[in-house]
């Protein structure tokens, strides 16, 4: 991931718990990241035996709340970190749908490019559920797998029980 670009890819990879190479990058890059016993899955990229990228999933049901994607590359090109950041958003979506999450939710932090190329649509912060209420950012994007589509109706319920009418 230099700028000559004439590196290897990195090596995508799940994290497993304890989660502690991923915290570290949250911490170095200063982002807030959920306390470890509240982390469900993560994904990582690596460039040789670094860890350069990481994204952390909490989930709440057939919900879930990314933390990330941090990326920490300072000799790469912005459409590099872009990349990478999307491979590793990517990837969480392909395990939310593996899972039965049904509805996914990020921060902005101002990756707006990386949200909605994978699909994500700004929502309202009362779309979240109670369960994942309280986290620090501003502003969030959401992401339903399948065909669902956004309604205001039943806010915090799944959409399974409004299809069967349970309010």
């Amino acid at each position: 991931m230099a700028r000559s670009s004439a590196g290897p890819a990195p090596d995508y990879r799940p994290l497993a718990a304890p989660w502690t190479a991923a915290l570290e990058l949250f911490r170095f890059a200063g982002a807030w990241a959920p306390p470890p016993a509240d982390i469900d899955a993560g994904w990582g990229a690596w460039a040789q035996e670094r860890l350069v990228g990481a994204l952390l999933m909490e989930r709440a049901g057939s919900t879930a709340m990314l933390h990330g994607p941090v990326v920490v590359a300072p000799d790469a090109l912005p459409e590099e970190l872009l990349g990478v950041a999307g491979a590793l958003t990517n990837a969480a979506l392909a395990h939310a749908t593996a899972s039965g999450i049904e509805t996914v939710f990020a921060r902005p932090q101002s990756l707006d490019r990386v949200w909605v190329r994978t699909g994500f649509i700004p929502v309202p912060e009362a779309e979240l559920p109670p369960a994942l209420r309280g986290r620090p950012g501003l502003g969030l994007f959401g992401w339903r797998g399948g065909t669902a589509l956004w309604s205001t109706a039943g806010r915090g319920g799944s959409r399974s029980a409004l299809a069967r009418g349970e309010h």
